[in-house]
C-alpha cells in the first residue's frame, strides 16, 4: 500500500473534475466543463507527447456545397463494417460544421482556398471532399496548439504534470478519483467524476505511428475497475507508414492518395489493381493489401513522382521534412511504406453521454468506444469524435450528483520495464492478419506479465477479444475465419478476460 508523503499542488476543490490528458479529447472536454474546476492531468507538458499533434489528414466534416451530414454519417457506417452505431454517427456528422466553427472562434488557422472558403481535402472511403486541414499536414498539431491556448487562458482548468496510476473507487464502487505520480510519490486526486482521455495502444506493437507512450494505460486501469470494455480486437493499422527503420514510424498521410499518390511494388505495378476502390479503398483493405504483397517477400511504395512531387513541399510539408529527413526526395523516389498499428476502435464502452459502465467514470476520444467507428475508423472521424463528445461529457458531468467519498486502502502498479518481447508478440501474433494458433500463443505468453504490467494487460485484452470473434470484419481479419458472421459487439469485463485467457491456454502449457 502506498501513503501520501505530501501533496505536490493546491488542494481540490469538492466539485472539481479530474480528466487524464491533454490531447484534442482532453483539452476539449475540459473546456467544455468551464465553469466547472478541473484538473488535467498529463505525463508531459502541454503541447509535449500526445497523438494528436501527430495527426496529418484533418478533420472530417461537411462543410461543402455538394455534402450534408447524412452523406458523411452514411460513409462512416459503411467503414464501420455493420458495427457502426447510425445514431451516434448521424449526430457526430451533424456536429460537425459547428464544431469546425467553434475551433475557428478559438483561433484554428484552417487551410483557406483563393476566396477565404475552407479548404477541403479528399480521402479513403469519403464520398465528397470534406477533410478540413491546417498548415497542409500538420492539422493536428495545429488544433492542439489552438486547444493549449484556450486552455492556458481559462481560469477553471489547472494542469498537473504526474504520471496516472490508478482509479480510486468509492465505498459504492463507483470511481471517485485517480492516484497519480510525480517525482517518486504517490498521491490521490479526490473529483467529483474522471474523464479518461488517454488515447489507444499502437505503442504496444513493433511497428506503429503512435508516440511511445500509447500503451492502453487507460484501459487498463478502467478494466481494473470493473469497466466494461468493447471490441478490443480492432486495431487499425495505417497502410502508409514510412518504413525507413525509425520507431516510432512517421507517417505518409491518406491524402496523399487522395491528391494522386498510388500504390506500387518494387517493379512499379499497382498494388491496388482490381481491388474495389483502388488506392481510395477503406484503411483495411489497402493495410492488407499491402500486407499481403510483402509477405511475398516484396516491397511497396507510395509513388508521389510527378505534379504532386513538385508540390509536396507546400501542401505536405510534414511529410516532405519526414521523407528529407530520410533521404528520399519524393519527386524523383517512390517511398517506402508498410502497415503499422495506428487506431484503436475498441475501448471503454460508453453512451451517448460518454459515461461508462462504472458511476464518476467518462472516457472522451480513442480510449472510449462511442459506437461511432465500429469495425474500422473512417479517415479523419477520430479528432470529429473526441470534439463531439466533449460538450456531451461535460454537460452529463455538471448535471450529475457528486461522487462518494473515496474508499481505502489504494495502491499502484510498477511501471512497465521492457516492451521488446510484448511488442514483438502483439506484431507476430496479433497484427494484420490472425489466426487462432498465433492467438493462442499471444495470450500464453502475454497471461502470466498482465497480473503485474499494464501494458502486457490492456494486450492480453485484444488478444483474448480476437480469439473470440470467430470471423472477419472490418479491420480483424482471421485467416482461419474469413467469413462474417452475424454484426455483434464483443464486451468484455476483467474477470471474464481472466477466465477467457485461462480457458485458451490449457493448465501446464
Amino acid at each position: 500500500m502506498n501513503a501520501p508523503a505530501r501533496f505536490p499542488f493546491r488542494p481540490l476543490a469538492a466539485d472539481r473534475v479530474v480528466v487524464v490528458g491533454a490531447g484534442v479529447a482532453g483539452l476539449a472536454t475540459a473546456l467544455r466543463l468551464a465553469p466547472l474546476p478541473v484538473t488535467v492531468v498529463t505525463a508531459a507538458p502541454l503541447g509535449f507527447g500526445t497523438a494528436t499533434g501527430w495527426a496529418q489528414g484533418g478533420i472530417a466534416a461537411a462543410m461543402g456545397d455538394d455534402d450534408e451530414p447524412a452523406l458523411h454519417a452514411l460513409d462512416t457506417q459503411a467503414a464501420g463494417a455493420g458495427l457502426t452505431d447510425p445514431a451516434v454517427a448521424e449526430a457526430v456528422a451533424k456536429a460537425g460544421p459547428g464544431l469546425i466553427d467553434w475551433l475557428v472562434g478559438l483561433g484554428a488557422p484552417f487551410d483557406r482556398d483563393e476566396a477565404g472558403a475552407l479548404a477541403l481535402g479528399l480521402e479513403a472511403a469519403h464520398c465528397r471532399r470534406r477533410i478540413v486541414r491546417a498548415g497542409g499536414d500538420s492539422t493536428g498539431r495545429a488544433v492542439l496548439e489552438t486547444l493549449v491556448r484556450a486552455a492556458a487562458a481559462c481560469p477553471s482548468i489547472e494542469v498537473l504534470v504526474a504520471r496516472a496510476r490508478d482509479l480510486i473507487r468509492d465505498d459504492a464502487g463507483g470511481v471517485a478519483g485517480l492516484v497519480c505520480e510525480r517525482d517518486g510519490v504517490s498521491f490521490p486526486l479526490p473529483a467529483r467524476a474522471v474523464v479518461l482521455a488517454t488515447g489507444g495502444l499502437g505503442a504496444l506493437y513493433a511497428s506503429t505511428t503512435n508516440p511511445t507512450g500509447a500503451t492502453g494505460r487507460g484501459l487498463a486501469m478502467a478494466a481494473r475497475a470493473g469497466a466494461v470494455l468493447r471490441d478490443m480486437e480492432f486495431v487499425q493499422f495505417h497502410p502508409t507508414a514510412i518504413a525507413t527503420g525509425a520507431d516510432p514510424m512517421p507517417l505518409a498521410t491518406e491524402a496523399l492518395r487522395g491528391e494522386g499518390a498510388r500504390l506500387i511494388d518494387r517493379d512499379g505495378a499497382p498494388v491496388m489493381a482490381g481491388i474495389a476502390g483502388g488506392d481510395l479503398a477503406p484503411r483495411d483493405v489497402v493495410a492488407r493489401a499491402i500486407f499481403q504483397v510483402r509477405s511475398r517477400g516484396t516491397e511497396v511504395f507510395l509513388d508521389c513522382r510527378g505534379a504532386l512531387g513538385l508540390r509536396m513541399a507546400g501542401r505536405f510539408p510534414t511529410v516532405a521534412g519526414l521523407c528529407a529527413a530520410a533521404g528520399i526526395d519524393p519527386q524523383r523516389q517512390p517511398i517506402p511504406v508498410r502497415p503499422a498499428a495506428h487506431y484503436h476502435m475498441g475501448g471503454i464502452a460508453v453512451d451517448q453521454d460518454g459515461a461508462a459502465s462504472v458511476a464518476g467514470l467518462y472516457a472522451c476520444g480513442e480510449v472510449a468506444s462511442s459506437g461511432l467507428h465500429g469495425a474500422n475508423r473512417l479517415a479523419s472521424n477520430s479528432l470529429l469524435e473526441a470534439l463531439a463528445f466533449a460538450p456531451r461529457i461535460a454537460a452529463a458531468i455538471a448535471a450529475a450528483a457528486p461522487a462518494g467519498a473515496c474508499a481505502a486502502p489504494w495502491e499502484t502498479r510498477p511501471e512497465a520495464g521492457d516492451l521488446a518481447d510484448l511488442r514483438a508478440t502483439m506484431e507476430r501474433r496479433v497484427g494484420v492478419v490472425r489466426e487462432e494458433a498465433g492467438l493462442r500463443a499471444a495470450v500464453a505468453r502475454l497471461t502470466p506479465a498482465a497480473r503485474h504490467c499494464d501494458a502486457a494487460l490492456t494486450g492480453l485484452i485484444v488478444a483474448v477479444s480476437a480469439l473470440s470473434r470467430t470471423e472477419s470484419r472490418g479491420a480483424h481479419r482471421r485467416s482461419d475465419h474469413p467469413e462474417q458472421l452475424p454484426a455483434r459487439h464483443t464486451e468484455v469485463t476483467l474477470a471474464q478476460v481472466w477466465r477467457m485467457a485461462d480457458a485458451a491456454v490449457p493448465v501446464g502449457a
